[in-house]
């Protein structure tokens, strides 16, 4: 190979590159594992925070068919045997956990892992011990990667629910007696911004915020689902996987929230607000697996 054609080979690679982290040629659900490495391998080089990168990433899942039960504890689980990392399909807490850990990644096997961790308490994997509920397991076990940003989110408007979580109740109804390592029944109070107000903090949320919508009418369970809010061109979005449209699809903000408002009302309460923690979020951030043991201890 002559120096021109040298040259000229990683003219056309480098801008190939710049391409794949411009705009997303096909979606994750069409990659296999090879090009989704790479994908994570080329992004983690990127002088982005994790929030930049989860604002970015989440273009990668648009068109991602739904399925409730599209990701478990993996083939030799006693109880849910679907796979642990599932990209041709996903639901609204899979979809928010998947794009979290590739935020923190730089390879495969580390997203792998990452992502263990942050559905997982400890990273253990079983159903006793999966983040199943979003307030009350799944933000308190990130401790040491999320804060809770309701607060910051709603300034004036902000609301408190208190609600009694019990994992033996909701084991029980999955026909699961062994009640070995399960959490005790816990009494939790939250934030959370009212819905009657989510227009009026729209310039407090921030693209790569992870959400949780409230029931209103249930003392046993604070989340009904998950989502996102991201930006682009100067313009806030809500993007989610949802059996509403069995897709993972983008609503304008004020869209989103002006059909909430106004046809369920009576279903939610508000929104919570999950954001990466200020010390964490900064251009280049990764985390390697092998070290969240020592920052759970410390944060």
């Amino acid at each position: 190979m002559n120096a021109p054609k040298v040259v000229l080979y990683f003219v056309i690679l480098q801008f190939s590159i710049a391409g794949l982290l411009a705009q997303p040629a096909k979606p994750f659900y069409q990659m296999n594992k090879r090009e989704i490495d790479q994908v994570i391998r080329e992004l983690s080089k990127k002088q982005w925070t994790p929030a930049q990168k989860i604002n970015y990433i989440y273009e990668y899942f648009l068109g991602t068919p739904y399925n409730l039960t599209c990701v478990g504890d993996g083939p030799y689980a006693l109880y849910e045997t679907m796979p642990l990392v599932n990209f041709k399909e996903t639901n609204c807490m899979a979809f928010c956990e998947h794009v979290l850990a590739l935020s923190v990644s730089d390879n495969w096997e580390n997203f792998f892992n990452n992502l263990q961790q942050i559905r997982y308490r400890d990273g253990i994997i079983g159903m006793k011990t999966r983040n199943h509920y979003t307030m009350a397991d799944w933000l308190p076990q990130n401790h040491w990667l999320l804060k809770d940003a309701s607060a910051e989110v709603g300034g004036q408007y902000t609301k408190k629910v208190t609600r009694t979580i019990s994992h033996k109740t909701f084991f029980a109804g999955k026909g699961i007696t062994d009640t070995t390592d399960v959490l005790p029944d816990r009494t939790i109070t939250i934030n959370y911004v009212p819905l009657d107000y989510l227009d009026e903090v729209e310039d407090n949320t921030q693209a790569g915020d992870i959400c949780a919508i409230l029931f209103a009418n249930m003392d046993n369970i604070f989340s009904a689902h998950m989502f996102m809010v991201v930006e682009n061109k100067g313009k806030k979005f809500i993007r989610e996987s949802s059996n509403s449209k069995m897709s993972t699809f983008d609503t304008p903000y004020d869209q989103w929230v002006k059909t909430k408002q106004e046809k369920y009302g009576k279903k939610y309460l508000g929104v919570s607000f999950m954001r990466v923690k200020a010390k964490l979020n900064k251009p280049g951030f990764i985390i390697k697996p092998w070290k969240i043991a020592d920052m759970r201890k410390r944060n």
